[in-house]
């Protein structure tokens, strides 16, 4: 047998049945000692999970990120941008704002209000109630858009180059078996499947990256390294892909990712991302019953301290071994075939770089994350509609009926993602896209997050209107950005013309003026609208236990543990910058 085959062996099926037969079987024994340990889930149990400690959570927080636009997406990016796209996945500093900020406010809230929030509690209660249902709206569009679309369609890229299966039955193939895992997991399976795949995950990309460098160098790590570096540093007509900034205008690059601009803008987007998007934060929203609030606060903040060296790994997991891929293929190393589509950077990689046997594992570690990060969308869209509509209109059913509906619900937002796809499909490069359609959404959550938790003065009135002025600026441009491929195209007639400004200014610089719009505009409204009550202004207050509480929940090693995160982050920006 020829261990180092570039094709899928009878070894790689064999293990890679094996292997997913023993994941089934290890989830399935977790959700029946969970069950029985808690006599039956509730809705809230089946949506949230209940008390996991630390490791578990940030193991879920990664494994939520982590998808198959990773896999494609970012590693595609890598081969044919390099480092350009890294704003985005270098934001292990971000995550340390939600443990070490928004983890002891979303706490405080479940606290006063006696329940487990989720986002749009929180603005229904802050603002108005219709802030909060807007919120759940802009939530599920946002899955069509950006979640569902995009994982169903990198999914099938994925398994289409890995595997040899036609496009549509890898996208399809994947929604249909998370659906089914979903269905009987819960929130509970989820959490299981992360902390299964995650090792695997770092592991095998590790494997491809240190194997591709070591195919580059002749066997010698360091001498790949330098020759990756070498070749991508003299890609786009000289400016290369080796740094994260582009400050000259002669750079291609220059146009999408002008100057420093870039960093602001991903930081915007990681903001609303990583702190405030019901997808990330249900996963430490969960607790155990009768706990400590400091206990609570401190296992959740030590998740994301975990989730936010985690998330140190993706440039390294995904985006340079696409960088390799793309050495690789101008070595000729694979064949007259050559590298192909960039999408297929990374499965190119497996399929090439690992040896028989191995490609079964990782490649198990690779469906397990898939799954985890789809189940991951389709519970937080049950939980969103659920909890923020249904329940309120239709109090005092079953809690059967209760997870019954939030099935159903995710059952019509997956629909609405496939039926986007071929829309999706005509638009920008995927990881350009996704970051596209995210830079139109984030402004108004950060504005309405942001000035609703530090300001006192900000009006429930002026919250509403920033969100569905937000909102619908942002669908405007997208709408724009389809009509006229994302400003490239020429227009005629006098409403193009006298709108050009709207729909041709750069990306990353009209997500920051939206902001600053959104931000001048509560203000303003909120000179002209009733304050908010005493009791939404205690909801943002802590009190003077609370605060001792939040000091008892950690000690030096969480500093130490997170001035560890910012260091590599700083390393990482220094050494591309």
């Amino acid at each position: 047998m020829n261990w180092n085959s570039n094709e899928f062996l009878w070894l790689d099926w064999l293990v890679l049945g094996l292997g997913i037969g023993a994941v089934v079987w290890a989830v399935y024994r977790s959700i029946v000692k969970d069950k029985k340990k808690m006599a039956g889930a509730s809705s809230e149990d089946y949506l949230f999970g209940k008390g996991e400690p630390w490791y578990i959570i940030g193991a879920a927080i990664f494994a939520a990120n982590i998808g198959s636009e990773h896999l494609v997406g970012l590693a595609g990016t890598g081969a044919k941008d390099g480092v350009g796209m890294a704003h985005w996945e270098m934001q292990g500093w971000m995550i340390l704002i939600l443990g070490w900020l928004f983890v002891p406010f979303y706490q405080a809230l479940n606290q006063k209000l006696g329940k487990i929030i989720t986002m749009p509690d929180f603005l229904k209660f802050r603002y108005t109630p219709k802030t909060g249902s807007w919120l759940s709206i802009i939530t599920l569009i946002a899955y069509v858009l950006t979640k569902v679309s995009v994982t169903a369609f990198t999914g099938g890229v994925f398994f289409q180059y890995l595997l040899g299966l036609p496009f549509w039955w890898g996208a399809i193939g994947l929604i249909v078996i998370t659906a089914i895992f979903t269905v009987f997991g819960g929130m509970k399976g989820v959490m299981t499947l992360s902390a299964i795949q995650t090792p695997i995950l770092i592991v095998g990309s590790f494997l491809v990256l240190f194997l591709g460098l070591a195919a580059l160098g002749g066997g010698s790590i360091s001498e790949g390294w330098s020759t990756m570096m070498d070749y991508c540093s003299k890609l786009h007509d000289g400016h290369g892909t080796t740094h994260m900034f582009h400050w000259v205008e002669d750079d291609p690059m220059y146009q999408e990712y002008p100057g420093f601009v870039v960093f602001i803008g991903a930081s915007i987007i990681g903001f609303w991302y990583w702190c405030t998007d019901q997808h990330i934060v249900q996963r430490v929203l969960g607790q155990t019953k009768g706990e400590a609030n400091s206990e609570v606060i401190k296992r959740a903040r030590r998740g994301t301290i975990a989730a936010g060296y985690f998330k140190l790994l993706p440039v390294f997991m995904f985006l340079i071994p696409g960088m390799i891929a793309a050495t690789l293929a101008n070595q000729g190393f694979f064949g007259e075939a050559g590298l192909g589509d960039t999408d297929g950077a990374f499965a190119v990689m497996v399929k090439n770089v690992l040896p028989a046997g191995i490609k079964g594992i990782v490649t198990i570690g690779f469906i397990c994350a898939l799954v985890a990060s789809l189940a991951a969308f389709f519970n937080s869209c049950a939980t969103l509609f659920t909890e923020d509509f249904y329940k309120p209109m239709k109090k005092g059913k079953t809690e059967e009926h209760y997870v019954l509906v939030g099935r159903i619900a995710t059952v019509v937002v997956v629909l609405l993602g496939l039926a986007w796809m071929p829309v999706m499909m005509s638009m920008n490069t995927l990881y350009s896209y996704l970051q596209g359609i995210q830079s139109l959404l984030a402004p108004a959550m950060v504005a309405v997050f942001t000035l609703g938790i530090f300001s006192k003065k900000i009006t429930p009135k002026a919250g509403e209107w920033g969100l569905i002025g937000g909102f619908v600026i942002g669908m405007i441009r997208l709408i724009t950005n389809v009509v006229t491929d994302n400003g490239h195209a020429a227009m005629e007639g006098a409403l193009w013309e006298n709108t050009a400004w709207f729909w041709q200014t750069n990306w990353l610089i009209f997500e920051c003026w939206l902001l600053v719009f959104i931000v001048i505009l509560m203000v303003a409204v909120s000179f002209f609208t009733k304050a908010p009550s005493a009791a939404q202004v205690e909801a943002i207050t802590f009190s003077k236990e609370y605060r001792r509480e939040i000091r008892e929940s950690w000690n030096v090693w969480d500093i130490v543990a997170t001035l560890g995160v910012v260091a590599l982050c700083g390393c990482f920006y220094w050494y591309f910058f």
